[in-house]
């Protein structure tokens, strides 16, 4: 396992980072003794940080890396979560009003649930999930946290940035107002190499970047009928809704003729992609099983994908919202 800094907060964190979304049961069933057994062996072969959020399965993503970090008897792990605001801002807003969407009673009742399920006491990362672009400018949420700080339950404060919208960092990235960023990036959503990346770098903000796989298209194993075998209601199902999944099975076979045969797989190439950017310092890709940590660690090697190709794969950027 390859390890970078994360930002200016002192942290060695492994570059491929525990997704812990899907252990949340959001994206189907899952079985909680396999997740804590899954969390465990992602430790034991270096993984060190994990992110979560209060959204995940209603905080049962929390709930089930709270048990394995009970039985865990090895070195550190970081454990990143999110408050969700009071009221969820609309896909198509462009700049909804920040102030009070995360008030001072809201977080520190988010903290607290937040300890009490991950049986820690201090949560070493704090994020704040959907961001929006007056978010500098109206700081109430920055007092709290702050306040957090001082009494020892946050360590360092971050920002989820909502989707396709990278941009709306590049303020706090200037100014260093957070330690870290989470933002999506993969091989489709391309745009936080156009602004963010560099801001970020300038002002030493860590980047976590967010379903390198794109929820599951980049993992190389989506066919036809793939879409059928999903339960109505989960996560995928109501993502790739629509023409949205065969639009994306027809983007991946041209996105697979230009990378060629050089790699082992698309997940490989992927997750070699997302690697190569200095700016990012730990990708969370979802795992839900032994297998897919081994996987996914394999290429935590320092082999990172020629600039060439990276600058033709720019051909194949590819925006959405998920959720419109």
């Amino acid at each position: 396992m390859q390890y970078r800094e994360f930002g200016r907060t002192g942290w060695q964190v492994s570059e491929i980072g525990f997704g812990a979304w899907q252990i949340g049961g959001t994206w189907g069933k899952v079985d909680d003794d396999e997740s804590v057994r899954t969390l465990l062996h992602a430790f034991e072969h270096g993984v060190n940080f994990v992110d979560t959020a209060q959204l995940y399965g209603s905080g049962h993503s929390e709930e089930v890396i709270g048990t394995a970090l009970r039985e865990w008897r090895g070195g550190k792990v970081y454990v990143a979560t999110k408050a969700q605001p009071t009221i969820w801002p609309h896909p198509e807003d462009e700049a909804p009003l920040f102030r009070g969407r995360f008030p001072k009673w809201h977080l520190r009742e988010s903290v607290e649930n937040s300890l009490r399920r991950l049986g820690v006491e201090r949560i070493d990362l704090f994020q704040l999930h959907s961001w929006s672009p007056s978010g500098h400018r109206e700081l109430d949420w920055l007092e709290t946290l702050n306040e957090l700080r001082i009494e020892g339950k946050v360590d360092q404060i971050g920002i989820s940035l909502r989707d396709n919208r990278p941009d709306e960092g590049v303020a706090p990235a200037k100014l260093g107002l957070v330690a870290s960023q989470q933002v999506i990036f993969n091989m489709f959503e391309q745009t936080p190499r156009n602004h963010l990346f560099q801001a970020a770098k300038d002002s030493d903000t860590a980047i976590i970047a967010r379903v390198p796989l794109d929820s599951g298209s980049l993992s190389g194993r989506w066919v036809t009928d793939t879409y059928a075998s999903w339960e109505p209601g989960s996560q995928q199902h109501d993502m790739f809704r629509g023409e949205r999944f065969a639009e994306t099975l027809t983007r991946l076979e041209l996105l697979k003729a230009d990378i060629g045969d050089q790699y082992g797989s698309l997940a490989e190439a992927a997750m070699r992609y997302v690697l190569s950017h200095d700016a990012v310092s730990v990708l969370i890709p979802g795992m839900s099983s032994v297998q897919q940590i081994d996987m996914n660690i394999a290429y935590s090697d320092g082999r990172f994908l020629p600039d060439e190709l990276i600058e033709r794969l720019r051909t194949h950027c590819w925006v959405r919202n998920y959720y419109k």
